[in-house]
Parts: C-alpha cells; structure tokens; sequence
C-alpha cells in the first residue's frame, strides 16, 4: 500500500479550504456560497481525518469528522430551506438584488 505524505493531504485541504473561501467571497447566488461553505467543511474533515492517520489508536480524527458532517448536513437542509423561503418572497436568489429589495 503506497502512503500519501502528510504535506500533500494538508496542501490539498488548503487547496479545497481556498477554492471554498472564494467561492463563499466572490459569488453572489445563495446556492454557490452554500457549495462553497461546504467545501471549506470538507477541506476541515480532510485534514482531521489527515492527521488521525498518524495516530490510528486514537480515533478522535475520525470521530469529530463524523460529528462535522451530521453539522454540516443539517446546516445545509436548514440553509437550503430558508433560501427557498427567501425565493418565494424575493422571487430570487442572487444576494445583492436582495440586499437592494431589503434597503428600498
């Protein structure tokens, strides 16, 4: 069985934790900063689970990844419900047309 190298699973969770972060920054449809919100989780989970690999006897990595996503998983169907709320009352999901509807 050939071992990934810590550094390279670390670069990796920094690489999809980024990619999150200007996805949650840059765009402005509710749905995209939901999937980029996502991405920073599992960028966290990758690293938990990254650094339990050295220390298989404790299963804390692994535990606290399981916990993370059941978070993040009801975070999401609770996110997912309140811009379908916010749909039917705005009749759109873009950001700033609703920040500018809440202003006027």
């Amino acid at each position: 069985m050939i071992e990934i190298p810590l550094t390279h699973i670390l670069v990796l969770g920094a690489i999809l934790f980024c990619l999150g972060l200007l996805a949650v920054i840059t765009k402005r449809h509710a749905i995209v900063v939901l999937m980029g919100i996502e991405l920073v989780f599992n960028a966290a989970n990758l690293n938990l689970v990254a650094f339990n690999q050295y220390q298989p006897d404790l299963m804390g990595g692994q535990v606290f990844t399981l916990f993370v996503m059941v978070i993040a998983a009801a975070e999401t169907a609770v996110a997912l419900a309140l811009v379908l709320k916010v749909y039917q009352y705005f009749k759109t999901v873009n950001l700033d047309q609703i920040r500018q509807s809440t202003e006027d």
